[in-house]
């Protein structure tokens, strides 16, 4: 494929994928170890009542409506698992599985009491994410990336995503000393002055706000496989945390790579006539790198939490 068909057809979907990845994983690491890792499926989940809400309001189905609601409602999900967390003193899972099979029941209902459940609002859609619709129709080569005029073309999740990436990469360098501590010992963390509880509050709406950007183009299934797969293999690289996280990043870009390739592709090496879904694709190769860094990873034999290095 050259720099004619590529850049319009392929480069936009496949940044958008790359993007998304890290910006899931970078959270993720802290929220395996923090043994919270199902967020990304809670908040994949709650976002239903929330583009619901956007669209009895504004009267429309666009991305940036559709985009606030599902952020709003994210972020109330987020305080109520953190409320029942820490008031009812349950387990962390326990807590996500209340609120966001609550809220997700709220959205249906909220879904057949009105009348938008006659409204296409794409339900596979928000499971596999439009990923190979992402084409740059304005795009002629590689000389468009130096055009103006064929910039403003672009696909409008890729600057979104890209803006989401920067703002977790910024959140993660900013906050690392604590985010470390309080991830090893939230106790000790706190005799040093670290408000725990606001620093676990920031990193899920971190995670939340990648999620949300994230679902409009890739949908839910790469979301939660990002969120889990690529700290989880990385976890079984290493003992330190910072090469964690890159060994997640790595996994992270390697997913969207591989997937997306193999999606638009692999069933044509096979013999096969059609495409299959890149969401799905990415989701099953982070999966087969998960399992195996757990079959050779150096790890694997391994107990307890990263050193803190």
């Amino acid at each position: 494929m050259n720099g004619a068909e590529f850049v319009p057809l392929s480069l936009p979907p496949l940044l958008i994928g790359i993007f998304a990845a890290i910006a899931c994983a970078l959270p993720g690491n802290f929220l395996v170890l923090r043994r919270q890792a199902l967020i990304g499926d809670a908040i994949s989940h709650v976002v239903l009542p929330g583009i619901v809400v956007a669209f009895l309001a504004t009267g429309m189905i666009a991305a940036w409506p559709m985009m606030l609601g599902a952020a709003g409602a994210a972020v109330i999900a987020v305080v109520l698992i953190e409320l029942i967390r820490r008031l009812g003193r349950i387990e962390p899972g326990a807590a996500m599985g209340v609120v966001f099979t609550s809220m997700f029941a709220a959205g249906v209902l909220l879904l057949e009491q009105s009348d938008t459940s006659a409204v296409h609002l794409d339900v596979e859609h928000a499971l596999y994410g439009n990923l190979e619709s992402l084409i740059w129709l304005d795009a002629t080569g590689w000389g468009s990336l130096l055009d103006i005029e064929a910039l403003r073309g672009m696909p409008a999740e890729l600057p979104r995503m890209a803006i989401t990436l920067v703002g977790v990469a910024v959140f993660t360098l900013l906050f690392w000393r604590s985010l470390k501590l309080s991830t090893f010992d939230e106790g000790f963390a706190r005799t040093l002055g670290i408000r725990t509880d606001l620093l676990s509050f920031a990193l899920v709406i971190t995670a939340a706000v990648a999620a949300v950007a994230a679902f409009d183009a890739v949908g839910s299934i790469i979301v939660i496989a990002m969120f889990i797969c690529p700290p989880a293999a990385a976890r079984l690289m290493t003992n330190r945390l910072e090469h964690q996280v890159a060994w997640s990043v790595v996994f992270a870009i390697a997913s969207a790579v591989i997937g997306y390739v193999a999606a638009g592709y692999g069933p044509l090496w096979l013999g096969a006539q059609d495409a299959v879904s890149a969401a799905g694709m990415i989701a099953t190769v982070s999966g087969l790198i998960l399992a195996l860094t757990a079959r050779f990873g150096p790890c694997r034999h391994r107990s307890g939490a990263p050193q803190q290095g």
